[in-house]
């Protein structure tokens, strides 16, 4: 019988990605994916680090496994992602039964570092390979029925923001060749993929390593799939979002008029803090730059509450910020201490449950900004990409727009991968309701023709 396998994965879509290439990588290995954690002959946890309480679930999982391990020796469990490259032989140190411990620029090593295990235990690997970006592309995989690809083209970041850890975890910036990435969207288009998301730490930074093309040449170029509905890709800083790629993006039919752009903080003094290089004021006049050439185009954002110094006024200013400016998602967090980062010897004087009833207004008011937009959208006709069945009623069907939003709704006959039409009827805060539409479907057209004021717009 084949050996079994199991991963477990939190964090971004970069991890889970990641967890899509060893699993193919262990599939070419000879093995199958294990139904049952239990039963599985290797078990590997890739982990998150951005936040504190992500790393104390690793450690709580793992105190479970050795249960598990002391019952079945022959059981190979590894950590891997960037609490193993944060903590490295921390990791073992803390529980020694751990059998290895990987790096997320490492785990393309994976076969060869399972091979040195038939002669010892404990192996730790947290080099930064500078081919990482290369190795492991060829060995995916992906679940099945899904519509949405995601395809990695950087990584790395060059940033110092105080507060992140990702530096240190994923390297500096390494790019992939714009060739290979062709290559590799072709393949999953013919596979019958219906929409791809191009990955990356700091993704509008992508340069191909010898012509220097940037993204939007690679979205130009992905948009040329005919069969290729929509392209997306995250997670985006400020300072390199620019013109061209805005520009590519309302040319381009495919690019969804989706973005998510990180804000962190509507403080000038507090942005200062963090090194993220810009000013409030630069923050909005990119937005309106966005809705310029894409007035259709839904932004969400990032924010951290309770930075260290953060005061009233600061947060004020946030708040102040969300409510102008009007982000169509928010995923906001209290800041959370990293290990080897400057903001750590930050003094910080705010009681959590300060940082905690700022965090839960922020969210209120966010919601009701949700709220208010999608109300102003009832009654309008949208393209939506069926995913599969709806979460709530498996009778019906659940797809995306191209802003990023669900729409649930009655859609016998329809699978995942169809492209729809769907009046919206009702909605929530997160998603929508509709009824379907019947007739041939509207195709995206450029920004530049478009005449209607949105409701993403502020």
């Amino acid at each position: 019988m084949s050996k079994l396998y199991w991963i477990e994965t939190w964090g971004c879509q970069m991890n889970e990605h990641d967890s899509e290439k060893m699993a193919g990588t262990l599939l070419g290995l000879g093995y199958d994916q294990a139904t049952r954690l239990q039963d599985a002959d290797i078990i590997l946890l890739n982990t998150c680090a951005i936040r504190e309480k992500a790393e104390e679930r690793v450690y709580s999982t793992l105190s479970q496994l050795e249960h598990l391990k002391k019952a079945r020796p022959e059981t190979i469990i590894g950590v891997t992602g960037c609490v193993a490259q944060m903590s490295g032989e921390q990791v073992r140190e803390r529980m020694p039964f751990v059998d290895l411990v990987i790096g997320p620029r490492a785990s393309s090593r994976l076969p060869d570092i399972l091979g040195k295990l038939k002669d010892h235990r404990g192996i730790v690997d947290t080099t930064l390979y500078q081919d990482s970006i290369i190795r492991g592309q060829d060995a995916i995989r992906r679940a099945p029925g899904k519509v949405k690809a995601f395809v990695t083209i950087m990584e790395g970041c060059n940033k110092t923001c105080s507060y992140c850890i990702v530096p240190t975890t994923r390297g500096r910036e390494d790019s992939r060749p714009l060739e290979d990435i062709l290559k590799e969207v072709e393949s999953l288009v013919e596979q019958g993929y219906r929409e791809i998301e191009f990955l990356g730490q700091n993704v509008n930074a992508y340069r191909d390593p010898k012509t220097h093309d940037g993204l939007d040449i690679l979205l130009y170029r992905a948009g040329e799939f005919a069969a290729l509905d929509r392209i997306r890709f995250t997670t985006s800083h400020p300072l390199h979002l620019s013109t061209k790629i805005i520009e590519a993006m309302s040319r381009v039919k495919a690019a969804c008029n989706y973005l998510h752009l990180p804000v962190q903080s509507g403080s000038d003094r507090i942005l200062r803090l963090m090194r993220r290089g810009y000013t409030a004021r630069k923050f909005r006049d990119k937005v309106a730059e966005i809705r310029e050439a894409i007035p259709e185009i839904a932004l969400s954002t990032d924010v951290i509450v309770g930075f260290p110094g953060e005061s009233e006024e600061d947060y004020q200013a946030t708040l102040d910020l969300l409510e102008e400016l009007r982000f169509s998602q928010l995923f906001s967090f209290v800041y959370s201490k990293r290990p080897g980062t400057s903001a750590a010897t930050m003094m910080d004087e705010d009681e959590d449950k300060t940082k905690v009833s700022r965090l839960m207004a922020l969210q209120a008011a966010q919601r009701e900004i949700q709220a208010d937009i999608h109300r102003t959208m009832l009654g309008r006709t949208v393209e939506v990409l069926i995913e599969g069945p709806s979460r709530k009623d498996p009778r019906e069907v659940a797809g995306r727009m191209p802003q990023n939003i669900m729409v649930n709704f009655p859609g016998e006959g329809l699978r995942p991968g169809d492209l729809a039409r769907v009046l919206l009827t009702d909605a929530t805060p997160v998603s929508f309701r509709g009824r379907l539409i019947r007739g041939p479907l509207e195709r995206r057209i450029p920004a530049r023709s478009r005449n209607a004021r949105s409701a993403f717009g502020a």
